[in-house]
């Protein structure tokens, strides 16, 4: 197999998304060539899942902001058309693709300062968190001790540059 073979090979088991790591493993093991060039066309697919990890965060983190704003915006939109059809003394307005009625709804309790509150009306709740000890674990598993429900399991990886 031609390396130009190989990575429309490579290239074809990217485009799938039903991979599970046997399918996968099955998968690479079945291309015929060199560990050199299998390596190699392995650490470019991680180079490039890395590189679209980091733009699927970063375009996420923009889709938030812009969600965000639009959040923002609609709440000023809808107190100034309120504040508007108010000013105009109308119960209720119609345009040519809209019936507008302000109604009153529950009222919201804005606190500018919480510390300022009489502790009347301040609720103290305490909470008990449970979780591991992943340290102590650590320590009592790597000293040999067996603990029940949990185990040291190898973290190996390879560094690409």
């Amino acid at each position: 197999m031609n390396l130009f073979e190989l990575n429309d090979s490579f290239r074809a088991l990217q485009d799938r998304d039903d991979l599970d790591p046997t399918v996968l493993a099955d998968s690479l093991d079945a291309i015929q060539d060199t560990r050199e060039v299998k390596w190699d066309n392995i650490a470019t697919w991680i180079d490039r899942n890395n590189a679209t990890e980091e733009w699927i965060a970063k375009r996420i983190k923009e889709l938030q902001d812009k969600k965000k704003y639009l959040e923002n915006q609609s709440k000023n939109l809808m107190t100034y058309l309120t504040d508007s059809i108010d000013d105009a003394g109308f119960k209720e307005a119609r345009t040519d693709n809209h019936i507008l009625k302000p109604r009153n709804y529950k009222a919201s309790v804005v606190i500018s300062t919480p510390d300022k509150l009489p502790m009347t009306f301040v609720h103290t709740e305490t909470k008990t968190i449970s979780r591991p000890d992943k340290k102590a674990l650590y320590a009592a598993l790597k000293a040999g001790q067996e603990v029940p429900a949990a185990k040291l399991v190898p973290n190996r990886k390879t560094v690409i540059n």
